[in-house]
Order: C-alpha cells, then structure tokens, then sequence
C-alpha cells in the first residue's frame, strides 16, 4: 500500500532515509554526480540553514509498505512572495520510482501542503536559494551532471509533471566550448583593451584563498545589485550569501574568480571553477579527509571548467562591461590548459547574454527546464 510520510527533521534516521534514497536509484547512472551528503543533511536542519529565519518547508517520503518509493521537499519561500507578490510555493529534491502513482501521490500531498498555507501556484524544482540547481533535465541527459551545481534527473520526470497539468515555465540552458579551438572575436577583445585603458572598468584577480573568504560578503552585494532583474531573484541575506558561498574556498582556485569594478565599485564578478565530479563520484558524496584530499587533487587536474556565476549589474553592460567579461571569461578558460568549458545555468529569460553566447559561438547542449500549475 502506497503510504507518504512527513519525516521528522529532528531525527536523524528519518533524514538518512531521505538523503539516502537516490543512490540506489542512479547507482548505474554515470551522468549522476551524488549530493554531498553532509550538505543535504544541513539543508534539512532548521537551525543551521538561514532559509528558515524567514521561510519553512517540510519534507515527505513515499512508501510502498516498508520500502521508500519516493521523496519531495516542498517551500514556501516568504522573502520571494513578498518581492515578487505572489502566493507561490515549490518543490525540490524530487525524486521517486518509475511509477506515475508515485508522483501523483508526492504532488498531491505537496498540494495540500501548498493550500493550508493559501498557495494557489506551484512550481519547481526550485530550491532554498538561487544558488541551488534549477528544473528537471529534457535534454542532456547523455551528458554528465556539472558537479551538485545543476540537477540531473530521470528522464520520466518530465513526462510525470505533464500527467499532472504542470507546463513550462522556464528553461536554463547550459552551453559547452570546446576550449581547443575557441577564440573571443577580435571585436570583443579590441573593445575589452579600450575599456581597460580608460581606467574606469578594472578586473581584480584574487590570489589566496584568504583573500577569497575576504571577498564573500562583497561577492553577495554585487549579487542583490546584479541579478535585480532576473526571475528567480530576491534579496539575499548576509547569512544566506555566506551558506550558499561556505564551501567556495574548498571547489575554488583563487585566481579563477575574479571581480569587476567601476571607478573601484563592484558592479560584476566571474566565479569559474574547476569541475571536481569525478573526485565526488568516486567518493559516493561522502566527505572525508580521505575525499577531501582527492577534490584538492582533481581541482589541480580537471580537463573542465564551469562558469556558474557571471554577470555585470544591467546599467553597465552596454558600456564595456559584457566585453571585459567575455574577454576575462577567455582568459580565465585558457588560464590552467582547461581542454572542455561549460556556462551554466543561463536562463531564457537573460535574452542579452543568451544572445551574446550565441554570437560568440558556444554550443546549447543541456537543457533544464521549471514546470508549474495553478493550484
């Protein structure tokens, strides 16, 4: 019999029980990179995660009999319904069987969840901040997952949410350059030298760890200035920007992030980052000073890099800025003898990047896409 749960988050076996459930379900997926297992557990502690200062969210596993069958987070995110004025509430962490009761069941609890709380509009996946994956793979999935930054999913999630009424309602491309043959156009690169010249735009490269960990809350003020515009954004908290970036020392090369400023005003910033998947994989998300050990060894030796944070606050972009990131972007891919680039997570909705990226030649080749429904 088909049975949901909502786990107690105070009890530790009941937390395992729902982070561990998607290493059976992917054991024989090579594309799947595991969660860090450490960071999902303090995703659901409610008094480490600085989502639950201003927000809740419950988490329910699917039974058939004593066997876990499935598994759904689902939030209600205050700060961005009071932004955005909206009833909204998502899902995340979503993952069951191949089995349409399943999900109908999981959804149909989130629903209810959503409605005693006077939701009336469901979407996801989404998760506690904008610095979590976003949507459910439908194209890519023969592609391996870029570390825990993006999902990967089944591919007959997609078709689950279509049963239940869900549609589109945003897609996240991720391109891939082959950093072998690629070169920045002459144009982009003359505009670049003549913008640096000016002396206005400058790029600070950081060259320690200590000077990264300095840069953290400076990086999260340049984030609420921007991304103001885009779908996903609300207003971080220091606390929440500080979470989202705690382990950036650890999957970071100092000299790969690099910030923009404007007459010594932060107005843009470039986070790359070695891809550490492999050194995750063969660890099963685990962290110990044994796997710890070998991220540091694949960080030195990683043929991929991923670009997962850039941008330049809107009112600068036509003004140099885009060129001086573009060209940055260049030398930051070519910098460490990268062969495979990635740009993660670039949403339809950023029409002047989406377009830039297409002018610049790289190639779309995953795709995750966000469903909702009114409920």
């Amino acid at each position: 019999m088909l049975t949901i749960h909502k786990i107690d988050t105070s009890v530790k076996k009941e937390v395992n029980d729902f982070v561990k459930f998607p290493f059976g379900l992917y054991e024989d997926v090579p594309q799947w990179v595991p969660p860090i297992k450490s960071g999902i557990r303090d995703t659901l502690d409610r008094n480490k995660h600085p989502y639950y200062e201003h927000s809740d969210a419950d988490f329910f596993l699917a039974k058939d009999g004593k066997d876990i069958v499935g598994r759904i987070a689902v939030l209600e995110n205050k700060e961005y319904n009071k932004y955005h004025d909206k009833k909204q509430a998502s899902f995340y962490f979503y993952e069951s069987i191949d089995d349409q009761k399943v999900a109908d069941k999981l959804f149909e609890t989130a629903y209810d969840w959503s409605h005693a709380r006077g939701l009336n509009y469901f979407l996801g996946p989404k998760g506690f901040s904008p610095f979590d994956g976003y949507g459910f793979v439908v194209e890519g999935f023969e592609y391996r997952q870029m570390m825990t930054m993006m999902n990967y999913n089944k591919p007959n999630y997609p078709a689950f949410m279509e049963h239940q009424g869900f549609t589109k309602v945003l897609d996240w491309v991720s391109c891939y350059a082959d950093l072998t043959q690629f070169t920045m156009p002459e144009k982009i690169r003359t505009v670049a030298d003549k913008v640096r010249k000016q002396g206005k735009f400058k790029v600070h490269k950081l060259s320690s760890k200590a000077e990264l960990k300095r840069y953290v809350p400076l990086i999260g003020q340049a984030y609420n200035k921007t991304f103001v515009n885009n779908w996903e954004y609300y207003p971080l908290t220091q606390k929440e920007v500080d979470w989202a970036l705690q382990d950036l020392t650890l999957v970071a090369l100092p000299d790969l992030i690099k910030i923009i400023t404007y007459n010594d005003e932060i107005v843009g910033f470039l986070l790359a980052f070695p891809d550490i998947s492999a050194a995750i994989q063969r660890h099963q998300g685990s962290l110990t000073p044994l796997s710890i050990v070998d991220i540091l060894r694949e960080l030195k030796k990683s043929e991929w890099i991923d670009f997962n944070g850039v941008g330049v606050l809107p009112e600068y972009q036509g003004s140099g800025g885009n060129a001086l990131l573009f060209d940055e972007i260049e030398k930051t891919a070519k910098s460490h003898n990268f062969i495979h680039g990635e740009l993660t997570n670039i949403a339809e909705s950023a029409v002047q990047m989406r377009k830039d990226l297409e002018n610049l030649g790289v190639k779309p080749y995953k795709n995750h896409r966000i469903f909702g429904k009114s409920i």
